[in-house]
């Protein structure tokens, strides 16, 4: 199911500009604008995963937006004191960029997000692997330390059962494939996508409850495509 996101801007070039850039970053839908605080609550009230907030608004500051949304956030300003970066990722901001930056600054950031929720939803409870691996995703640190107890020969196995598959498969298909239990095929799988190596897709059965989908990353797209 692809994310949902907001954008918080009140120079309406400025975004579309952000919104054109989700909608060339796979696994986005259709992003919604506004250019105010008011507008902003409202919009996210129906439901958001992400917004990326301008912190100079007409009728209120981005600051309180932060704290008040119900969502994950990325502020996107020209606010470049250090005090204000600090009381916006105080408040629970996932990132902070500053204005003006590249496209693919934003895209590559978006793509991590994606990769970072890929790994964390779907489960009631994570192992420590899974968190570390996403926290690293989230801030562009793929290429991670293995865990302790790492197998070389398992990592290249789940890898070659990934790409033989055709197809996107679930940790459960790896495991029986490659003789290993699910936690460990689990494990191995998230430290291949934390690499970059595989694409992580969430699949909706009939339970409601997302499964995780792995397939190799294709070919001409970068880590965090």
């Amino acid at each position: 199911m692809a994310l949902t996101v907001l954008v918080v801007d009140d120079d309406f070039r400025v975004a579309r500009l952000h919104a054109d850039i989700v909608r060339a970053t796979p696994g986005f839908a259709e992003p919604d604008s506004c250019a105010s605080v008011a507008e902003a609550m409202r919009l996210a009230a129906r439901g958001v995963d992400l917004a990326l907030v301008d912190l100079y608004l007409p009728d209120g500051s981005g600051l309180e937006l932060v704290r008040s949304l119900d969502c994950d956030v990325f502020v996107l300003s020209a606010a470049a004191e250090a005090g204000t970066v600090r009381t916006a990722l105080s408040r629970g901001a996932l990132a902070y960029l500053v204005k003006p930056f590249g496209a693919e600054a934003l895209s590559d950031r978006l793509g991590a997000y994606r990769r970072y929720r890929a790994l964390l939803d779907g489960a009631d409870v994570v192992q420590q692997d899974a968190v570390d691996a996403a926290i690293r995703v989230l801030h562009g640190q793929g290429a991670g330390t293995r865990p302790k107890g790492h197998s070389a020969l398992t990592e290249q196995a789940v890898a070659q059962a990934v790409a033989a598959a055709g197809e996107p498969v679930s940790a459960a298909e790896v495991a029986e494939q490659v003789g290993i239990s699910r936690a460990t095929a689990q494990r191995y799988l998230a430290l291949l996508a934390d690499q970059g190596r595989l694409d992580v897709q969430l699949r909706y059965g009939t339970t409601g409850r997302p499964e995780h989908r792995f397939s190799p990353v294709r070919a001409g797209a970068g880590p965090l495509s």
